[in-house]
């Protein structure tokens, strides 16, 4: 995955570097943050001179390279901006939002983002947040509150949620009804404090993107050196379950159980298994998938990713820093929720 990785970034950086041609009518998009390279994977993505199809209309053309004391924020910073020559630099948020239509937010610090999202929120400009929305509950929260209170385009989704290997095993015809999911990835236990609670995102979207729905009733958690181990009860009598890699090989899958079988989900970035086998020969997806649902949110309005559910997301994984704190007693989310 990391020779992929490279391979996406050195086309946005040859893409980036040139000339940027802004499509007739195209939306012009503003970073807001550069020490995250999603943001110039998007930016390679809708600026591609080639581009079709769901990725087409959009443009980035400007961005804010806000830093923090977030580690290595203005080293990435610095790096991301030396690739990005083609892009417009202001340095100010009201400056940004004066060169574009729409925001993709990409700072790596979830506790700017309430302030800048209601910033944006209050010009009136859409905006997509990357993981993190937030680095708290509150905070997410809040940030949706704003939008909804100006009736402004706001959301935020991991990247692996919009996975084909994830997300399409949902109706997955191997699979039929999803009744349950274990889904793994990697938790990085060195990670800034103000990362805590967002550290199992890309796993827990993913285990909502197949199960299908929101709808957790209760957590349960419990850490030891090696691994994180996390039982999500839905209130239909489905469970999935989350397990942390803190040691040993990293990789992003699933096994998905069903009343038609059992499968093995795709790897991050490829397509579903066919009678068991995954493939990584076909077409790697990255950022694209999520992609995508930027451009459609931008263009039609419509979310694909409700304020509740990615509300809940963070619910789950509060609850499962509180179980875990508590010997694995398990948490109802109720209670969370009912406090914001």
């Amino acid at each position: 995955m990391a020779g992929l990785l490279r391979g996406v970034l050195a086309g946005a950086f040859l893409l980036l570097s040139g000339t940027m041609v802004r499509a007739e009518g195209a939306l012009r998009v503003g970073l807001l943050g550069l020490d995250n390279y999603q943001g110039i994977a998007f930016a390679q993505l809708f600026n591609d001179p080639a581009v079709t199809g769901e990725l087409a209309g959009l443009s980035v053309s400007v961005a804010f390279p806000v830093t923090s004391d977030y580690p290595d924020s203005r080293e990435l910073t610095a790096r991301w901006l030396e690739q990005a020559k083609a892009l417009k630099v202001v340095d100010s948020v009201e400056s940004l939002l004066a060169e574009c239509d729409c925001v993709i937010m990409a700072g790596l610090d979830g506790r700017q983002h309430l302030a800048q999202a209601t910033a944006v929120l209050k010009a009136g400009k859409p905006l997509f947040i990357t993981r993190p929305a937030a680095a708290s509950l509150a905070d997410a929260a809040a940030i949706f509150a704003v939008a909804e209170q100006t009736g402004t385009v706001c959301w935020s989704s991991s990247q692996h949620r919009f996975s084909p290997g994830f997300s399409g095993m949902r109706k997955h015809p191997e699979v039929g009804r999803v009744i349950g999911v274990d889904v793994y990835g990697g938790y990085e236990g060195n990670r800034p404090e103000c990362d805590a609670l967002i550290l199992p995102l890309h796993s827990i979207e993913t285990l909502y993107a197949i199960m299908g729905n929101p709808g957790v009733k209760s957590v349960s958690c419990v850490q030891t050196a090696s691994t994180v181990t996390a039982t999500l009860l839905w209130a239909d009598g489905r469970v999935g379950t989350y397990r942390g890699i803190r040691e040993g090989q990293v990789k992003y899958s699933a096994t998905v159980f069903g009343d038609l079988g059992v499968s093995v989900a795709g790897i991050y970035g490829h397509g579903v298994p066919q009678a068991g086998v995954v493939p990584t020969n076909d077409k790697y997806m990255g950022y694209e998938g999520l992609a995508i649902e930027i451009s459609k949110a931008f263009r039609t309005g419509v979310i694909p990713v409700s304020h509740a559910e990615t509300l809940e997301v963070f619910a789950v994984c509060e609850a499962m820093k509180r179980s875990a704190a508590s010997n694995g007693a398990p948490i109802e989310l109720a209670n969370l929720l009912s406090v914001q």
